[in-house]
């Protein structure tokens, strides 16, 4: 280890000698307060400028070396959603990256380790093997804090064994236009969810690692417009999303009323960092936004790291070197800036050289930095034991078919068509039926998910076949013998997609982000004769008016993750009963699109299905 490091190990040694409790935490342990106050000024007094410049960067993996991060002190690298360790995608490949990283930065002039990070919104879902949760939207749903703690430490497990220690979760926005293509990683559209959700979210997480509350503020508040829609699937085109991205019109009432209340959450249980929005409010982007300075750190007094989102002060007025100056003093730590890294590194100095940036901002953002590698044991353990047996365990897929039992939303059950006897014929249908991948969602092995069979977990037609084989029932898959069930089963929705590329006008059945097999499988059962359940697999509503007429059962399953199939067969059968409630209004019309429970009288019956709606057996 090297000058800054090693004079900060001597230093804790030197204050616990003859004392009680160690300094520095191993694990998950947290160090006391005063310990780290001291130590964070004796390191501080040792970095030169360019070293704490350093600190202030994030770059992506597939933009900076090993050598990279020694030579440039770099404080942080992160893998974004279409990056991957380069020899394979392994739980053991994952920790091997981070080790040569670390390394590196044990090597650097500082000796500092870094904050490695991830997006990892539900489930380390990035690795292979990973235990896939349901996405928040899911969770909200279920709204039982309890089990979203055990989500959130299940999660922090998963990552630590891959020596990954900063997370990009959780998204504690209050969705309130349902044509968001982020509109499944919000818990829904009330800010009472956030506040039951959020803080054990968080304490689950930093039982291992560090949080994040994202995106600083009102980003579930931003309106649809009419930018030049060409969003490709190919293509990451902020220009041309609809509603991600866009300018929330809000006044302060609203502000602090809704969309405050998943970080007041966040704040009270400690979380280490927050990240700042791509959008607006009321013109002014928020990467500029005197709100970071004077609302999340001065009055809700944030110590944590605030981060820029991906490559987000880009969209700030100005050449690069302005925008760089621009958000630092707004109050950003941490840049996100995966490829020009180098670039940051060289603006922050000559903002401080020119005078543009204060010597005091910069110390007080890099003791931000240095402040959660301390909290975090970082600083004393910075290298990770090899990967424990227990990644993807049997113990975090249980607690994933839970989640899954809770989060899935009875909507129809006409006749008391549900329960099924476990000896049922059914024949399922739909293009869901066997697509793990489809129940993941975005945010699954890579940033807009995959359609490929290429995601671990339990489909729907082998949860249910996994009971009916123990039972005499059968489970058919092709209309031909329609004859033999007694029931048919149709599993439609929507296909991966993530942030704008999901933003959907329509949201109908056979839109932009509808399977293209949804129309043809109802039909089908249609035309069978048969008693019909129909199973939606999305990130949030869609308009099925004109067709739940002809469903006699329907169930809003949202994106249940890996193990899908296996939650959604203890239902169907009956070994639970259904609790979920919608988290979000369900329209009977597109006209109803950006309608939520904060619409002045709102009316349950104006909608197909209202905000909180979820039918049980009864048992």
């Amino acid at each position: 280890m090297k000058r800054v490091l090693t004079a900060v190990l001597l230093a804790a040694m030197a204050m616990n000698l003859g004392a009680g409790p160690a300094l520095l935490a191993t694990g998950s342990e947290q160090v006391q307060q005063a310990p780290i106050e001291a130590l964070l000024k004796d390191t501080l007094s040792q970095l030169t400028l360019e070293e704490k410049a350093g600190q202030m960067v994030q770059a992506e993996i597939g933009y900076i070396t090993p050598g990279d991060v020694t030579a440039f002190n770099v404080g942080s690298v992160f893998c974004g959603g279409d990056q991957h360790p380069p020899l394979g995608n392994s739980a053991a490949h994952w920790l091997e990256m981070y080790t040569t990283y670390q390394e590196a930065a044990l090597q650097s002039s500082s000796g500092l380790p870094i904050l490695f990070g991830v997006d990892a919104v539900h489930g380390h879902s990035h690795v292979a093997a990973a235990t896939v949760f349901p996405h928040n939207i899911g969770l909200g749903a279920a709204n039982d804090p309890e089990l979203i703690y055990a989500i959130g430490a299940a999660t922090a497990r998963e990552m630590a064994a891959t020596g990954l220690n900063w997370n990009f979760s959780p998204c504690v926005a209050v969705v309130q236009d349902i044509r968001w293509g982020r509109c499944y990683e919000s818990f829904g559209e009330s800010a009472e969810l956030q506040k039951s959700l959020v803080k054990p979210y968080v304490q689950g997480l930093q039982q291992e690692i560090s949080a994040t509350a994202k995106h600083f503020v009102a980003d579930g508040a931003t309106l649809w417009n009419k930018r030049n829609h060409r969003a490709s699937r190919l293509l990451y085109n902020p220009d041309a999303f609809k509603i991600d991205q866009g300018d929330a019109k809000i006044g302060e009432g609203e502000l602090r009323q809704i969309h405050l209340a998943g970080y007041l959450e966040a704040i009270e249980a400690g979380v280490d960092a927050v990240m700042i929005s791509h959008s607006s409010i009321n013109g002014v982007k928020l990467h500029g936004h005197d709100l970071i300075q004077s609302l999340l750190k001065s009055e809700l007094g944030f110590e944590g790291i605030v981060v820029s989102d991906y490559e987000s002060i880009h969209q700030l007025p100005g050449d690069y070197r302005r925008q760089v100056i621009t958000a630092v003093n707004a109050g950003i730590d941490m840049l996100m800036e995966p490829r020009r890294w180098k670039y940051a590194i060289e603006a922050i100095l000559d903002g401080v050289r020119t005078g543009e940036i204060s010597l005091e901002r910069i110390d007080d953002a890099v003791s931000r930095i240095l402040t959660v590698k301390y909290k975090r044991g970082m600083m004393d353990r910075p290298i990770k034991d090899p990967v424990p047996a227990s990644f993807g365990s049997e113990e975090n897929r249980r607690i994933a078919r839970e989640a899954v039992r809770k989060s899935l939303v009875l909507l129809k059950n006409e006749g008391s068509l549900l329960p099924l006897a476990k000896d049922a014929h059914i024949l399922l249908l739909g293009p869901g039926r066997d697509s793990v991948a489809m129940q993941a969602g975005g945010w699954t092995l890579s940033w807009q998910g995959t359609i490929r069979d290429e995601v671990k977990g339990v489909s729907i037609r082998q949860g249910l076949a996994s009971v009916a084989v123990d039972s005499g029932g059968l489970v058919y898959t092709d209309p031909i013998d329609a004859p033999k069930a007694d029931v048919a089963l149709v599993v439609i929705g929507e296909i991966p997609y993530a942030e704008g590329v999901g933003d959907n006008g329509q949201l109908t059945l056979d839109s932009a982000t509808a399977h293209k097999d949804n129309l043809q499988a109802p039909a089908e059962a249609k035309a069978t004769g048969l008693p019909t359940i129909v199973i939606l697999i999305s990130g949030r509503p869609l308009l099925v008016t004109d067709f739940i007429p002809d469903w006699d059962a329907f169930i809003a399953a949202f994106l249940p993750g890996s193990e899908g199939g296996s939650g959604i067969a203890d239902l169907i059968y009956g070994e639970y009963d259904f609790s979920g409630k919608l988290p979000l209004t369900w329209p009977k019309t597109a006209r109803q699109f950006g309608e939520t429970i904060y619409k002045p009288n709102y009316r349950e019956k104006d909608y197909l299905f209202p905000f909180g709606y979820g039918l049980r057996y009864g048992k």
